[in-house]
């Protein structure tokens, strides 16, 4: 049950993962959490708006005393990767995450968990609503579809932000700063294709590859994780070697942003 990861510590943290895990929240559908965000920073009695493209900026006055202390922006992305395994019953634009603890690490069932950037996030609304910390000028930058665009980044007004430094809650791994970030280059690959129809004598044979762990398609990437694309090429390849091979239908992966972790293919060849 999603409910027993409000055991970790720090709590106030996992309250607010919790709560994010319940609303749907995939890149291109982040009205519901922008709502979320909105009515949180209004119930905070701080200034609270929604600009143009979905971002929603929450500001935190300083406390007494630290008036003259900098101001940190704290940004993180409402939106996450919506990736599920095939066998798994999913609606990410209506169903929570069902989230779980696993020995050291909170996963899901099933599909991705929206860590990223959901820990983030939860980091700083934990910050905007402590009333125990003494802090100068704070704003949460909760910006829309980074998964799929960054277009809430790239649509952010000028001069919108009130504060000096900005600290992007988006990183990896704890206990580490990071100075840049990871990319990606979107390819499309055209090429002929002769089709037939499936010759007399041929068999034909369904392949999967699947069970992988995925991961993102930038920082994960030297982890050395199996690519199900790249496992299925290469077994097919292998076959088509021996045994003549012929391709009825083939699929993989799910999102341009994320490690293929399944893929599936119909082949014929000879009796």
């Amino acid at each position: 049950m999603s409910k027993e990861i409000l055991n970790l510590e720090p709590k106030v943290v996992w309250k607010h993962f919790y709560d994010l895990t319940q609303i749907p929240r995939p890149s291109k559908h982040e009205d519901a959490i922008q709502d979320f965000m909105m009515k949180f920073g209004k119930d905070l009695g701080l200034e609270t708006i929604k600009d143009k493209v979905g971002n929603v900026i929450i500001r935190k006055p300083a406390t007494k005393g630290m008036e003259d202390r900098m101001g940190i922006i704290m940004q993180g992305h409402l939106d996450m990767v919506p990736q599920k395994n095939n066998d798994t019953k999913h609606d990410f634009e209506k169903d929570p995450i069902d989230a779980y603890i696993d020995g050291d690490w909170v996963t899901a069932r099933g599909t991705t968990l929206g860590a990223d950037n959901g820990m983030g996030v939860a980091a700083a609304m934990a910050l905007l609503a402590a009333t125990d910390i003494e802090h100068g000028p704070l704003e949460g930058l909760f910006t829309s579809d980074e998964e799929t665009g960054m277009t809430g980044a790239f649509g952010l007004e000028p001069d919108i932000l009130k504060g000096d430094i900005l600290m992007n809650m988006d990183s990896e791994d704890e206990g580490e700063l990071y100075v840049g970030c990871a990319g990606g280059i979107d390819a499309t690959i055209t090429f002929d294709i002769k089709n037939e129809a499936v010759p007399a004598g041929m068999t034909a044979y369904n392949i999967e590859v699947s069970g992988l762990k995925g991961g993102h398609s930038g920082v994960d990437i030297p982890l050395g994780r199996g690519n199900s694309n790249k496992l299925l090429f290469r077994f097919m390849k292998a076959a088509a070697k021996h045994h003549g091979m012929l391709i009825s239908y083939i699929q993989g992966g799910s999102l341009r942003n994320a490690i293929p972790r399944e893929s599936y293919s119909t082949v014929v060849i000879p009796e």
